[in-house]
């Protein structure tokens, strides 16, 4: 419900706030949330391959 309080609109002021409120809205639902955390996540638990050669240790600790 919408009242006007304050100076004279017009109709076609009226329709165009109408208009602007009725395209609000309630907005789109809330995404859900995921059942398994992403730090507990299966695929974080799988290793991948060391690398070969020199410096191959060192490589092996940083993010791919």
């Amino acid at each position: 419900m919408l009242r006007v309080v304050h100076g004279d609109a017009t109709p076609e002021e009226i329709a165009a706030l109408v208009a602007v409120v009725g395209s609000l809205g309630s907005g789109a639902a809330a995404p859900t949330r995921r059942r398994t955390p992403e730090w507990q996540a299966n695929h974080r638990k799988l290793r991948a391959t060391h690398l070969h050669g020199p410096s191959g240790w060192r490589s092996s600790g940083l993010p791919r």
